[in-house]
């Protein structure tokens, strides 16, 4: 499974971050927040749970950017190696051909003074 393909799976995961809890079970998690720290105390702790889930996934994207950006990083190298090694080809291929040239006009060359 490649990297792209589990950012991918995470990012279905995080938008279903509640899982299988439905109103019900939040308002029993709820009550029971209530219970436990009191009406005084609980809009400081949703505020702060809140901030900590905005900087949690705010951190996750950003490292997720960093990552897709190394990724395509490798990729382009890869790609100028391929480019760099067929400009080689090329360049080895026009040598030779030009090579070749040369060659058939000195033998041309010598079989004409041959001739003459």
């Amino acid at each position: 499974m490649g990297i792209q393909a589990i950012f991918a799976e995470h990012s279905r995961e995080r938008k279903n971050m509640f899982g299988n809890i439905g109103f019900p079970e939040l308002l029993v998690i709820l009550t029971i927040a209530l219970l436990i720290f009191g009406p005084k105390k609980l809009p400081e702790i949703g505020r702060s749970i809140g901030k900590a889930m905005r900087e949690f996934r705010r951190t996750s994207d950003e490292i997720k950017e960093k990552i897709e950006e190394e990724i395509q990083a490798e990729e382009f190298k890869e790609i100028k190696e391929e480019i760099d090694r067929d400009i080689k080809d090329i360049q080895e291929g026009v040598k030779t051909d030009i090579a070749d040239e040369i060659y058939k006009d000195v033998d041309k060359d010598e079989e004409g003074e041959k001739t003459s």
